[in-house]
């Protein structure tokens, strides 16, 4: 487990002081996944690089597995680190080593013996999908296929933790979809906890269990990936979300009418909450008051068992049978909002 305690952190630029981190406090449980989301200048490098004391905090405590790893010495802190694995946004290979010998680095900085990195290295070339590019060199290589190595490297000492700074930033977005999925997958064999920042949403979507939202230097909120997400009010999270309105149609958005008139049925964009499924949804339009509905648009992602997004509905029933509908939902909190009438 690791406990980042009361942590701070000012930076002095000629006669101005900076405040990177303000009183920081942040549990991660063994095996955990957990995102720390932020703007740029938020804080977010400054607080990954403290937990390993790449950055020295000027207060608190980073406690390790029971050890306050403020308090070690540099030997014992170089001990340490040795377990903590730590992947960039920009890799940090060496070009003039091919891919066996940049991961086979920190065993040889260990002195470990010739077979056991040859095992090892290759041990980690099959687990990154890289077993044919041994013997190539970083040139050579697509920025995931660096990233894969870069991965690799960071796995050598078998670390119990891994450190990942904007791992993904320079890659494409189906090249981060597979490192994403890498990730998840050695965290599941392997058992390793896995801490990342990250100034994109899609990434805390795809990967974390529970996620840190930190702005100028203070933490605002933390929790489960699901609470995070449901939490809209927060406008820090409201600005990663960008939940902006679904876009109607185009010929149904033309004969669009603002106010009710006879023969004309409601538009309602529903959003939908952990409470609540699609199907839950629809069944209550369909079953419980008996109206005829039209889904025109769905933006649904599926959280673990819990779902997000927006459905689009016409809702073709009596007008007191619609408004019915309507009242269920704003006495149950699922936010709707009538777009329109066609």
């Amino acid at each position: 487990m690791i406990e980042i305690k009361n942590i701070s952190k000012t930076f002095h630029q000629k006669e101005k002081a900076f405040k990177a981190l303000d009183n920081i406090n942040l549990t991660i449980e063994k095996g955990d996944i957990v995102g720390i989301i932020g703007f740029s200048g938020a804080g977010k490098s400054t607080l990954i690089r403290t937990v390993n004391l790449l950055e020295r905090p000027d207060e608190g405590q980073i406690i390790i597995n029971g050890k306050d790893f403020t308090k070690l010495n540099s030997k014992q802190l170089a001990s340490e680190r040795k377990k903590i694995g730590m992947i960039f946004q920009h890799f940090n290979l060496l070009s003039s080593r091919t891919v066996f010998e940049n991961i086979a680095l920190p065993l040889e900085l260990d002195n470990s013996g010739k077979e056991k990195i040859r095992k090892k290295v290759n041990e980690l070339l099959k687990i990154v999908g890289l077993e044919d590019k041994a013997n190539d060199y970083p040139k050579s290589l697509s920025g995931g296929q660096k990233q894969r190595v870069a991965i690799a490297r960071a796995l050598a000492n078998d670390p119990y933790l891994l450190l990942c700074d904007e791992a993904t930033s320079a890659l494409d977005p189906a090249t981060t979809q597979s490192i994403l999925e890498l990730l998840r997958d050695i965290n599941y064999r392997l058992g390793i906890t896995i801490l990342l920042i990250t100034h994109e949403m899609e990434v805390v979507k795809t990967v974390c269990n529970h996620v840190a939202v930190i702005d100028k230097g203070q933490l605002v909120t933390k929790g489960t990936l699901s609470e995070i997400i449901s939490d809209k009010e927060n406008p820090i999270i409201k600005q990663f979300l960008k939940s902006g309105a679904m876009t109607i149609p185009q010929e149904l958005n033309k004969k669009l009418e603002k106010e009710p008139k006879d023969g004309l049925f409601p538009l309602i964009e529903v959003e939908l909450n952990e409470q609540i499924s699609v199907e839950e949804l629809l069944s209550i339009v369909y079953d419980k008051y008996k109206i005829p509905y039209k889904l025109l648009k769905a933006d649904v992602e599926y959280l673990g068992d819990s779902n997000f997004g927006k459905l689009l509905l016409q809702l073709k029933g009596e007008d007191e049978d619609n408004q019915k509908a309507i009242y269920y939902f704003n006495q149950n909190k699922i936010q709707n909002t009538v777009r329109g009438y066609a």
